[in-house]
């Protein structure tokens, strides 16, 4: 998408004994465990471990550092664990793994590669012709284990982008150990090399944008006083080639109580562009969109508050509306719809009526929307399975729509579309079916498989099925569970259930060769709930939990566990919860409301501390989702989950594992030290694992990655496997 309304989302993580621990604790209802009165109460004056808050300081090091050593000894030690970490590495290291292509505009592919020999990864390139090869002949552009090599520096790629048509001159991002904040450089494809007296622009969240070979639009930390509270841009410059960032010239200023602020460009398939933009994200959810003039002043478009600009495809640009809304030409439109407008006649008068594209039904969502040169190519979801539709305005703005000949009932993601023509390619996949690659022709429909994965586990004999849990409200969560076709039902089956539920992110069904490896050929099952808070039904689906309905999505993830008891597929000593990030708080809400369900927790990057998220690094962004723990009004409805504030003792928590990471600049880590000294200082059992590298994916390398896969996979074999649980 060319514009969204918010930053990216969250991320969910990359990865993915029989008698149960004595029951002896009255366990309290979700709405007793999550009253308001419930866990210690804290300020900023009385948490008494605010320290864990210095993020590298001396004494939270030397905790962080104590913990990692116990609890690396405990799963490290276990007998399974170097089996487990052999399996991930090779699989997260192995060559035989489909390259992800990136059309350039020449109709050459970019592919960014990690292997066991470039584990922090090579920028290449070939033909089209050569990637439908069965073995392709790459061209280096930049090996980044050498540059790291060279300059000293902990780099981790973090993207480019190449200023159109001829996409010679670059801008790079390189990450310091995986941190959002990235310092960029120009780089000049032709040369193979970084441009000597060439833009460079110092270690910053933010962006940088081509306008043309000589002029970026630029969103920095240009000093005191340019960031908003939430840690990122609040101002637009135009940097000049030659000037200094403190001579660059502001074209726009936002409010210190705005998301973050950003420039773009609105280009045609050739290249061209139509217009310059400023997104002024005014919170997570809702933004403006300015104009930038030739004078450089700026004006506001008509725009949804909560909408995305998508695409601009034959003059045509297209949005996402989030929000009922009426067009100044006074078309009334719903949440979910999206909508085009002939652009050039758009700009010269906002009331221009526009033409509805789609509109989703009750339980289908858009997942994707890209175009070709001539094309729109949608991902459409009915009920959490996917297809792909291509749209084509007449002459008379209609949109006329055919489907790709894809299969059908699976995961369906569009990739890389052509600007010389109609080509898009589009990955499909399933829980049981190892991803496949497809050229696509948006013109005729047809689409080739060009590549596909072989089996990276035994799925013999598995099957996956769909239920429905029934949440508090009433409201039908569906559910996707992976596992053996001759599981017997009753309640034996080791069980890992899998939760986001937040940022209108969808768990979609997608192949996972490490949980399939590392649990599901060892007798594991596997479930995925789709829970409120997501995007899996659209718009309303994610507002439906937002806020001071937020714990509607903990009720619905604490269903789908009482679902999977109920019908015997697992029980109490046998089921554990894994989530990261905004997972992580599901996570959290589990154990506080919840403990008497589940025998285990993976509890990745999490948010914990609900009172303070909004003062740690990037979570004042997230007010939109959650709500201001400095209003009282909503304070009180965020106190009542917050599972730092409601962990108390006497609870039947299982042992649960917390990690995060050092360079972690989007969730704080210390939302996970608190998480894990509060609950030992309770009695309870605690295994903590921080990585000191890594950034908010968790793994700066692939190394890296395979052992923390691993580190997990043993926890929850410990935990779930094992008889009795293992202490």
């Amino acid at each position: 998408m060319i514009r969204t309304a918010a930053l990216a989302a969250l991320l969910a993580s990359t990865a993915l004994s029989s008698a149960a621990m004595a029951q002896t604790t009255p366990v309290h209802s979700s709405a007793e465990a999550s009253g308001a009165g419930a866990g210690f109460a804290t300020s900023d004056a009385t948490d008494p471990y605010l320290w864990l808050e210095e993020v590298e300081g001396e004494r939270a090091m030397a905790w962080v550092n104590e913990h990692n050593e116990r609890s690396l000894g405990v799963l490290r030690g276990d007998p399974r664990f170097e089996t487990l970490h052999r399996q991930a590495l090779e699989i997260v290291q192995s060559r035989d793994r489909i390259p992800s292509p990136g059309f350039n505009h020449d109709g050459t592919i970019d592919n960014f590669w990690q292997d066991a020999e470039h584990v922090r990864g090579v920028w290449r390139t070939t033909t089209l012709d050569r990637y439908r090869s069965a073995e392709p002949q790459w061209e280096t552009v930049l090996d980044f284990d050498a540059l790291s090599a060279a300059e000293g520096k902990n780099w981790v790629y973090k993207g480019a982008t190449c200023l159109p048509p001829d996409e010679t001159r670059c801008l790079v991002s390189l990450s310091d150990g995986g941190k959002d904040a990235v310092t960029v450089r120009e780089f000049d494809r032709a040369t193979k090399t970084f441009v000597e007296d060439g833009f460079v622009l110092p270690e910053s969240k933010g962006g940088a944008t081509w306008v043309d070979q000589d002029t970026l639009l630029v969103s920095r930390d240009f000093g005191p006083g340019t960031l908003t509270s939430s840690g990122y841009p609040m101002i637009v410059k135009v940097l000049k080639r030659g000037q200094t960032l403190d001579q660059a010239t502001t074209v726009f200023t936002g409010q210190p109580t705005d998301v973050s602020v950003s420039g773009y460009t609105l280009r045609d398939a050739d290249g061209v562009i139509q217009a310059t933009l400023i997104n002024r994200g005014v919170s997570f959810y809702e933004g403006e969109t300015h104009r930038l003039n030739a004078d450089g002043t700026t004006t506001k478009l008509e725009l949804p508050a909560k909408s995305n600009i998508n695409a601009l495809v034959r003059g045509q640009m297209v949005v996402t509306t989030d929000q009922d809304w009426t067009a100044p030409s006074g078309q009334e439109f719903r949440t979910g719809d999206v909508i085009a407008w002939d652009l050039e006649r758009w700009l010269a008068d906002p009331a221009t009526p526009a033409q509805l594209v789609i509109r989703p039904g009750e339980r289908e969502a858009i997942e994707g929307i890209s175009n070709t040169r001539n094309k729109l190519v949608v991902a459409l979801y009915e009920n959490v399975r996917g297809s792909v539709y291509v749209y084509e305005p007449n002459p008379a703005g209609e949109w006329s729509r055919t489907r790709l000949d894809l299969p059908q009932n699976v995961t369906v993601g569009i990739g890389s579309a052509s600007e010389r023509d109609d080509r898009v390619f589009v990955n499909v996949a399933g829980y049981l079916n190892p991803s496949s690659l497809y050229l696509a022709d948006a013109a005729g429909g047809s689409a080739d498989a060009v590549k596909s994965l072989p089996a990276k586990f035994d799925a013999t004999g598995m099957v996956v099925e769909q239920f429905e849990a029934t949440s508090a409200d009433g409201t039908k969560i569906p559910y996707f569970v992976v596992h053996r076709g001759d599981m017997p039902l009753d309640g034996s089956n080791p069980t890992l259930l899998y939760g986001y539920g937040g940022f209108q992110n969808s768990l979609l069904p997608g192949y996972s060769a490490t949980v399939g490896k590392l649990w599901l050929e060892r007798g594991g099952v596997y479930v995925i709930a789709n829970t409120r808070g997501g995007g899996e039904f659209g718009p309303r689906w994610h507002q439906a939990a937002l806020q001071e309905n937020r714990q509607r999505a903990h009720e619905d993830f604490q269903a789908v566990a009482e679902d999977l008891i109920a019908r015997d597929i697992t029980s109490q000593p046998r089921l554990g919860v894994m989530g990261g990030s905004q997972g992580g708080l599901f996570m959290g809400a589990m154990l506080t409301q919840r403990p008497d369900l589940i025998n285990g927790a993976v509890i990745q990057v999490p948010l914990f501390d609900m009172l303070r998220f909004h003062k740690l690094l990037a979570g004042a962004s997230w007010i939109a989702e959650y709500g201001n723990p400095d209003v009282p009004e909503e304070r009180a409805w965020i106190e009542r989950y917050s599972p730092y504030q409601n962990l108390r003792a006497g609870q039947p928590y299982p042992e649960v594992f917390i990690h995060t990471s050092t360079k972690d600049d989007r969730v704080h880590p210390g939302h996970a030290r608190k998480a894990a000294a509060r609950l030992e200082e309770l009695g309870y059992p605690v295994l903590f694992y921080e990585n000191t590298d890594g950034g908010h994916a968790a793994g700066a390398n692939l190394r890296e990655t395979a052992r923390r896969i691993a580190l997990e996979y043993t926890y929850l074999s410990r935990r779930l496997m094992d008889q009795p649980a293992a202490e």
